[in-house]
């Protein structure tokens, strides 16, 4: 399955600058590791030593957060949007 992965500006050093890649597999998992072999690095960014979602990285597959769906076994349809988005902290 072909899937559209939005890339954070922290992460875009990855991916040449792009914003959008393409990336395959039938599951987040799958994703990830497809991301790795043609962006080496960022695997490393998004997983934990353990190989699960970093505690403050959020990834959304279409609209759902994946921690509430099947996590990194979460269906990717073809056509299916995947966002990275890093948690932000601070304020006063």
């Amino acid at each position: 399955m072909s899937v559209n992965v939005r890339i954070p500006t922290i992460l875009r050093t990855y991916t040449g600058g792009q914003a959008e890649v393409a990336a395959e597999g039938a599951t987040l998992s799958d994703v990830i590791a497809d991301l790795e072999k043609n962006h080496t690095g960022i695997a490393a960014r998004v997983l934990d030593d353990q190989g699960k979602l970093r505690r403050f990285v959020n990834v959304y597959v279409n609209d759902d957060d994946v921690r509430f769906e099947q996590g990194l076994e979460t269906p990717t349809p073809d056509g299916a949007g995947v966002s990275i988005i890093p948690a932000v902290a601070g304020g006063c």
